[in-house]
């Protein structure tokens, strides 16, 4: 009997290894349209597609923290509902932003939601000219010490106030992208959303991951502004050169809106990329703010946390373009 069971073990045993040796690893290349934006999420020596997961994770994603989705908890808690058990997701997107909103005094604040519809840049189209009166006016609901988290409920000082965590929350889906990665312990990816990525390991052969940015002056340039190589780095750029109106008069407003003025005009930074060892949420937020900030803050800034790294593009007062340039160089 003791022969017989240890006949069927070694039997079982070789199934098992043989089932494990014959998993087939392959490289993945997904891509589609999510956040109002596309993807393209690369994978490498892994032994499945994961896009059913990664559809999951866009759907518990965008179910909390889209302003786009009238049913999400963000757009009910906008209309004024605060009985909302927020999930683990809008808990840390709004402890991330309260935490760069201090480090950066304010200039990313994701309380300027009203402003951002009225200009017409949100999913509540306005008519993007608006008086200074009208401005003043929506100045009172801006101020993200005016919202606090407790219990996983929100709680407003001012029941106006209209949260938007855009600016930070495709940077946060990539993070959360990469956790499910390392999770199933994939080690060489680059996740891109919108133009925000994170990247872990190399391509094959250890080649490094290869990303172009954009030349604010000229988006057409096939060439982009410069190439950079990149490993374990996260990186998101903010720039006006995409997304902005002119109006019949020739004026123009951009979409980051400066929550200090409340006002939508463009500053003489035309794109701020930013580079962080660790999450491209902060990298996103960073990217934000540094866009109201204008350059001289953000190279003040930059000079002051020397763990953020970042390519500044300016215009200098004779209208020349300038590079400010501190990109990790080991």
């Amino acid at each position: 009997m003791k022969t017989k069971i240890t006949v069927i073990f070694i039997i079982f045993l070789a199934i098992f290894l043989g089932c494990n040796r014959n998993v087939e690893k392959k490289d993945f290349v997904l891509q589609g349209d999510v956040f109002g934006t596309t993807y393209k999420i690369t994978y490498l020596n892994a032994s499945k597609n994961y896009q059913k997961s990664l559809d999951s994770l866009f759907l518990a994603f965008n179910q909390s923290l889209s302003t786009y989705i009238p049913t999400s908890d963000i757009s009910k808690i906008n209309d004024g509902d605060l009985t909302i058990d927020v999930d683990d997701f809008f808990v840390e997107v709004f402890e991330k932003s309260k935490r760069i909103h201090q480090e950066t005094d304010g200039f990313f604040d994701p309380t300027v939601g009203n402003l951002v519809n009225a200009y017409g840049f949100g999913p509540e189209k306005g008519n993007f000219t608006l008086s200074d009166s009208l401005i003043n006016e929506f100045m009172k609901d801006i101020g993200f010490e005016k919202v606090s988290l407790k219990d996983r409920k929100i709680n407003k000082e001012n029941p106006n106030v209209y949260l938007d965590f855009n600016s930070i929350a495709k940077g946060f889906a990539i993070d959360i992208i990469a956790r499910f990665f390392d999770s199933k312990k994939v080690d060489n990816y680059l996740i891109e959303i919108g133009g925000e990525i994170r990247s872990k390991g190399s391509k094959k052969d250890n080649k490094p991951w290869v990303i172009q940015i954009v030349n604010p002056a000229n988006i057409q340039d096939e060439n982009g502004f410069t190439i950079l190589k990149l490993a374990d780095i996260s990186m998101a750029t903010s720039g006006n050169y995409r997304k902005y109106r002119v109006t019949d008069d020739g004026k123009k407003y951009v979409h980051t809106i400066n929550p200090k003025t409340g006002l939508a005009t463009e500053s003489n930074l035309l794109s701020a990329s930013v580079f962080t060892k660790t999450n491209c949420a902060d990298a996103d937020a960073y990217a934000t703010a540094f866009m109201a900030m204008g350059f001289e803050k953000s190279k003040q800034f930059l000079e002051k946390n020397l763990d953020i790294k970042a390519i500044l593009i300016y215009t200098d007062e004779f209208k020349n373009i300038q590079v400010f340039d501190t990109f990790y160089k080991d």
